[in-house]
């Protein structure tokens, strides 16, 4: 519980000024940048698993291979939602909820109605598999240890009560990363960042000897 507590705090560890400039930079490009901060995430966890603070962000073979295999594995958990989206949207469309003569507007609005039906899901998806899935990947460098489902749900089993508690931590940063978009618009790129940053010491904890899992990553 007390290294999870640390997750909120561990980003500002550093100099933390010229992090959060950069990353926020890298937030605002995401389109482009989403596999090196995926990467960033990573290594971010794996400073953490080694007890250290947030590692600077240096463009590195490592950080754009790491955030690749981990945008595969978020494409692949993430594949049967999309694949359900359009026919859900189609039947959100079809039922007629709302009075709008505009034909175009009617099928954007399903869109949302279907996108916000499936968020949920999703997300508890996410928060299931990636937590753990990441703290191995990050201990170990081996791509298997991030696919390899069956033991995530052990690992969760096992340690129900930490992945809870991790999980807790890394929906909180996401929602204050939201609440940053109050801040004219701008706060929500540190916010993200941020979020990415508590996210990592959060998952790492899962591997940390003194974390929440209190298991050695050489046992595992």
């Amino acid at each position: 519980m007390r290294v999870v507590a640390e997750s909120f705090t561990w980003p500002f560890k550093g100099s933390w000024g010229s992090r959060f400039a950069v990353g926020s930079l890298l937030v605002l490009l995401l389109p482009v940048a989403f596999i090196p901060l995926l990467g960033y995430a990573v290594t971010a966890t794996r400073a953490a698993e080694a007890a250290g603070g947030p590692p600077p962000l240096r463009l590195s073979m490592r950080l754009i291979t790491d955030g690749s295999w981990t945008a595969a594995v978020l494409l692949l958990l993430s594949a049967p939602f999309l694949l359900v989206l359009d026919p859900l949207a189609g039947a959100v469309d079809g039922a007629h909820l709302w009075q709008v003569t505009d034909r175009a507007l009617s099928q954007v609005y399903a869109g949302i109605a279907a996108t916000f039906v499936l968020a949920l899901p999703w997300g508890l998806l996410l928060l299931l598999f990636m937590p753990h899935g990441t703290s191995r990947f990050a201990a170990s460098g081996r791509v298997r240890d991030l696919f390899d489902f069956p033991a995530t749900l052990r690992d969760v089993r096992r340690d129900f009560p930490a992945w809870n508690v991790v999980a807790a931590a890394m929906v909180t940063a996401w929602v204050v990363a939201l609440a940053c978009v109050g801040l004219l618009c701008v706060g929500l790129l540190p916010g993200a960042f941020y979020a990415i940053l508590v996210s990592a010491h959060a998952s790492a904890s899962l591997q940390s000897p003194t974390g929440a899992s209190g298991a050695d990553p050489r046992t595992r």
